[in-house]
């Protein structure tokens, strides 16, 4: 199936091959011609399998550049991936020779200007719920004519923090209108608060087990808890990465090990819940242009987040959930390119790596730092049950230390 057979037009077409999308992806292939069709619809697929284009490029289709009116609304949970849809569009337009418009619309960021920029009445609109419909209630946003609401990532916008605003931003539309959600995961709960909404929705799954990418290697170092930093530190020296993310699963902890790695003198920013909007901006802006090569960052704050090139993915508290771990690595070794994710492990979160590889069936292989390379580390030999070993009572003045300090992180025992 070809972008022309599934009705996408030859300027858009002519678009997507300016940044290297020849063939459309399964979730594209089932879901544009039902978008194309007015049916709402409900896509689940995995991180990285082209949502935001599956969507985007129905959208475009349908609009009337010729009328100045706001005629799709596209909402999102985070800021950066408002900005990171508003840029997609902004390329494909131009890349299309089209005119169709666009504005970003989020909260904590001077209303006026935002307002002054809605009087040129952008096509689409881009933002966050609550900002959205405090423009709709100061009557600057002409709901009635909004022909299309995506809710990107969906189970995030309909979780009980955010469905009460969602919600009340859809209910200002017409019936007629036409609503897609799109998402990772989907959870019940989710559905269940937009079945309200949704008129005989297609629910389009285009895999039931989520799958890690193939183009990913992964590997792991054993390390105590309070080594990690000294073992992040001499990874990055060694690996030297062009473009790397840093997961922390505590946002407090985040901050901290920013300046931990400014102290060091390498080059980084962070973004998490607490950050304000304007220095996440320019921390994205920052990664996103090569001003620096480590962004550390929270899951939900780097959710949906589409960065090209980020060549290496390390993860500074291995995740509990596997989804969680799918989500973070999946922002490497994506259209093709090759990625690395690194991950340095304690003793409790070992239990985890090994989750991961049952429930994604991959092989995170264990490596150690040896005179300033990465090498195998491997298992030391099971030694023979002696009588004498057997009849030999411990020394209770000896103290064995299961994780040895960071000079020698990655030499511990492999109990796998």
């Amino acid at each position: 199936m070809t972008f022309e057979q599934l009705g996408i037009s030859s300027a858009l077409i002519k678009a997507l091959k300016a940044e290297g999308i020849v063939e459309p992806t399964e979730i594209q292939t089932k879901t544009i011609p039902l978008i194309l069709n007015h049916q709402d619809v409900v896509g689940q697929s995995e991180t990285g399998s082209g949502k935001t284009l599956a969507y985007l490029l129905p959208i475009l289709e349908k609009i009337d550049s010729q009328k100045r009116e706001n005629q799709v609304l596209i909402l999102t949970p985070t800021h950066e991936l408002a900005l990171q849809v508003h840029r997609q569009i902004e390329r494909i337009s131009q890349n299309s020779e089209g005119k169709i418009t666009s504005a970003v619309l989020i909260g904590n960021v001077n209303i006026i200007r935002q307002i002054e920029k809605l009087k040129e009445k952008p096509h689409i609109l881009v933002g966050s719920a609550g900002r959205i419909l405090e423009l709709i209630q100061k009557r600057k946003i002409s709901s009635q004519t909004l022909k299309t609401i995506v809710l990107d990532e969906a189970d995030r916008l309909l979780d009980e923090k955010n469905s009460s605003s969602v919600k009340a931003v859809i209910k200002t539309t017409l019936k007629d209108r036409q609503l897609l959600l799109f998402s990772a995961t989907l959870n019940p709960n989710a559905l269940k608060r937009a079945s309200v909404d949704l008129k005989d929705p297609e629910v389009i799954r285009v895999t039931e087990k989520a799958a890690v990418a193939s183009t990913i290697i992964h590997y792991y170092f054993t390390c105590d808890q309070r080594d990690k930093f000294e073992a992040l530190r001499k990874l990055v020296r060694i690996l030297n990465p062009p473009r790397a993310l840093v997961f922390i699963s505590k946002s407090e902890e985040i901050e901290r090990t920013l300046e931990k790695l400014k102290f060091h003198g390498l080059e980084a920013e962070a973004i998490h819940g607490s950050s304000r909007k304007t220095d996440r901006r320019k921390a994205m802006e920052n990664f996103r242009t090569g001003k620096i090569h480590l962004l550390v960052a929270s899951d939900l704050a780097a959710r949906g987040l589409d960065i090209e090139n980020v060549t290496h993915i390390f993860n500074l508290d291995f995740p509990e959930d596997p989804q969680l771990y799918l989500h973070r690595v999946g922002r490497t070794g994506r259209a093709g390119h090759s990625g690395v994710a690194i991950s340095l492990v304690n003793e409790r979160e070992l239990q985890f790596v090994h989750k991961v590889e049952r429930t994604f069936n991959i092989s995170i292989g264990l490596k150690k730092m040896f005179q300033g390379k990465i090498v195998d580390s491997r298992p030391p030999r099971k030694e023979k049950n002696t009588a004498s070993k057997v009849m030999a009572k411990p020394n209770p003045k000896s103290k064995v230390k299961s994780f040895p300090k960071s000079p020698k992180c990655g030499r511990l025992k492999n109990k796998r």
